[in-house]
């Protein structure tokens, strides 16, 4: 156990990278991809369930704790882990991607964000040094600067605009972090889908200095094209010798596609999101258990899964739960999918390790191109 933040970088495969963070909570192997824990808790599951999965890490969320239960409250209770009960290390975000989203209930400055709260309308303010001391008092591992993301599509100068704000702001908020051994900080490159605003950005952030630095900014409706355009650079104008986080991203195909482009962490609801909605992530690619098709199905989602939906349940037991409303659909559709997304990590960071990554990509590509396994 080593009382350090520290990345290691083991081994390359074209531009995919495998290795591992070590933190005083615990190591992440990379590429990871973190379940999102939003209010404390990923929804319906019990941590020790997500751990099962092989998740190294959590996400939680600056903006939604602040809120409620209060930074202050789960400080009084023994930090964020303890509140949750789960021991390994978290990452929080910044709390800047949501106050973007509320469009109509905030007002932007220079020192910060005032905004209301979609809870009970109080107001609130968010800069970079109160966000740096809500993600203190939680207790994060990885503490995320605080920057403003634009929605896309925009205007080239408001992105311009929004990202030498969030390089003011990045600075603001590394002054703010200040010294914490065993705990880091990762700096946001933003500059929407164009390429020299990424560069401006990313010699900001080397010039002030992070221990990780994320790429954010995608995955707010640009689509997956031109996302991939953006990292087919981005990630190259960031130092080799700290891990690389591609913030909110996101469905099965995305993931293999950053990693093949650099990136080592990735985060996305979508996994839990799905799996309460009866959506179902698989090899063969996406299963609707809503559908009449499953309702006499004896075959689990995936025979290759070892998750207690594929495991122990039918497709048929699954689609009648789905469609009478019983938590276990969500409990088990959950389990599978973020085992699912472990999975496909765990196997990419072998394929990387082995140099056999371009297959590996190959035959994910393939299996999923092939369509759900015919019905009976």
């Amino acid at each position: 156990m080593t009382d350090r933040f520290t990345f290691t970088l083991s081994a390359t495969d074209g531009k995919a990278r495998q290795g591992r963070i070590d933190t005083p909570r615990g190591t992440i192997r990379t590429p990871a991809f973190m379940p999102v824990g939003t209010a404390g808790t990923v929804k319906a599951m019990m941590p020790e369930s997500v751990a099962a999965t092989g998740a190294d890490i959590l996400l939680g969320n600056t903006y939604h704790l602040m809120l409620r239960p209060t930074a202050e409250r789960i400080d009084r209770l023994g930090g964020l882990h303890k509140f949750m009960n789960w021991s390994k290390p978290i990452l929080t975000d910044s709390g800047g991607f949501q106050v973007m989203s509320l469009a109509g209930l905030r007002k932007l400055t220079e020192n910060g964000v005032t905004f209301k709260s979609h809870i009970d309308g109080s107001r609130h303010e968010l800069t970079p040094e109160r966000s740096m001391e809500i993600q203190r008092l939680l207790g994060s591992d990885i503490v995320m600067c605080f920057d403003e993301c634009p929605a896309l599509p925009a205007t080239d100068e408001a992105v311009r605009q929004s990202m030498e704000l969030s390089m003011r702001w990045a600075e603001r908020s590394r002054d703010a972090f200040g010294d914490r051994p065993g705990h880091a900080l990762f700096g946001i490159q933003q500059g929407g889908v164009t390429q020299d605003l990424r560069a401006q950005s990313a010699e900001a952030l080397r010039a002030i200095g992070f221990d990780g630095y994320a790429i954010g900014g995608l995955a707010v409706g640009e689509g997956q094209e031109a996302m991939f355009a953006v990292l087919d650079y981005a990630p190259d104008l960031l130092p080799a010798d700290k891990p690389r986080y591609l913030m909110g991203v996101g469905k099965p195909d995305d993931i293999v596609g950053a990693v093949k482009r650099g990136v080592d962490m990735m985060d996305c609801v979508l996994p839990s999101r799905s799996g309460r909605t009866g959506q179902a992530f698989t090899r063969h690619g996406v299963v609707n258990i809503k559908n009449a098709r499953h309702a006499d199905d004896p075959r689990p989602l995936d025979e290759s899964c070892s998750c207690p939906a594929c495991t122990g349940y039918s497709r048929a037991y699954l689609h009648h739960v789905f469609r009478a409303g019983e938590m276990i659909s969500g409990m088990l559709l959950t389990w599978h999918n973020i085992q699912y997304y472990q999975d496909i990590m765990a196997e990419m960071r072998d394929a990387i390790a082995q140099g056999t990554f371009a297959d590996w990509e190959a035959g994910f590509h393939a299996g999923r191109a092939a369509g759900d396994i015919a019905p009976l």
